[in-house]
């Protein structure tokens, strides 16, 4: 039996455990700068999920997983969520690669626009939590 972890909507959301996870540690270097770099719409997404202030889900931000520092994770549902900016312009293949590797660990990635984090914040939520409903429910 599958372990609830929580109710979006009055749809069961179950638990993805994900045991172990690669972890490259010379890259707990760069991480607290990045973390006070302050991008834009990365502090307007962490103010949406921190505290467990979205459906009481725990979100990381800035996690190294493997040799890649994600932008935010979701250790319970192995969620990994991805700001797409002006930072990944003409980085399509390296996206693609990035992505591929996180998905054979078992994670699931969801994309969103720098754009409309800073536009269309509600629409990026609901957005979120349809795609939470959709690969986490059943």
């Amino acid at each position: 039996m599958r372990e609830i972890l929580i109710e979006i909507n009055g749809i069961p959301i179950y638990k993805k455990c994900t045991h172990y996870l690669p972890y490259n540690p010379n890259l707990k270097i760069p991480l607290p700068k990045k973390r006070k770099a302050g991008i834009l719409n990365e502090v307007i997404f962490w103010k949406k999920v921190r505290a467990k202030n979205f459906h009481k889900i725990d979100f990381d931000r800035q996690r190294i997983i493997g040799n890649y520092i994600v932008d935010f994770y979701v250790k319970t549902l192995g969620l990994i969520v991805e700001m797409d900016g002006s930072s990944h312009d003409g980085k399509e293949i390296y996206d693609g690669v990035r992505q591929d590797y996180l998905e054979s660990l078992g994670l699931q990635v969801f994309r969103i626009s720098d754009f409309d984090i800073k536009n269309n914040l509600c629409v990026v939520m609901k957005e979120l939590e349809d795609f939470i409903i959709k690969n986490y429910s059943t």
